[in-house]
């Protein structure tokens, strides 16, 4: 033991020294600054899901992973369209979630914003328009946010809906 002492004084310490720290890891911080200086509380969210295949659900849900932790941003969702302030909209509208996604809307209250997610959402995809299908949200309620992607990725909904929020009308927003 003794000898082992001698050498790891002889050595020294060999460890790296520790990292500066580096204002860019602090992006959780001011963006949920943003939200709640915006809005001045959680922004929640409604999803709607109007027929899609269930790959960008499966990308929403990453959002409230622990890498990218929605929640701690000071976004949420909601289980109700009377309590939310944003519509994610997936999937192409089917032709049984037409009726449903118009009531979702009118039941969110003004001021309200709707984006549509994934290529179904803002195009149509490959179902388009037909029998079954109205095809894109747009074609059934005002889109003001379109995120393109089969399925987009975690972070680039979350950009889609950071850009949602700094492009919510001045009346939206908290007055101090």
């Amino acid at each position: 033991m003794l000898k082992t002492l001698r050498t790891i004084a002889g050595i020294g310490i060999v460890t790296e020294p520790a990292p500066a720290s580096d204002e860019m890891l602090w992006v959780r911080h001011s963006l949920q600054d943003e939200v709640l200086a915006i809005l001045g509380r959680a922004l929640c969210i409604r999803h709607v899901d109007a027929g899609s295949c269930n790959g960008c659900e499966l990308e929403i849900h990453a959002l409230n992973n622990p890498i990218y932790n929605i929640e701690g941003l000071g976004i949420r969702f909601v289980a109700s369209p009377r309590h939310a302030d944003m519509l994610l909209v997936t999937g192409p509208v089917s032709r049984h979630m037409e009726t449903a996604l118009r009531r979702t809307y009118d039941a969110t209250p003004d001021p309200k914003i709707v984006v549509a997610v994934g290529d179904c959402g803002c195009m149509g995809g490959i179902f388009g328009e037909n029998y079954a299908s109205c095809g894109r949200v747009s074609n059934v309620i005002p889109v003001d946010i379109q995120i393109p992607g089969c399925p987009p990725s975690p972070r680039r909904l979350l950009q889609g809906i950071v850009t949602a929020i700094a492009k919510l009308p001045r009346d939206a927003r908290v007055t101090e």
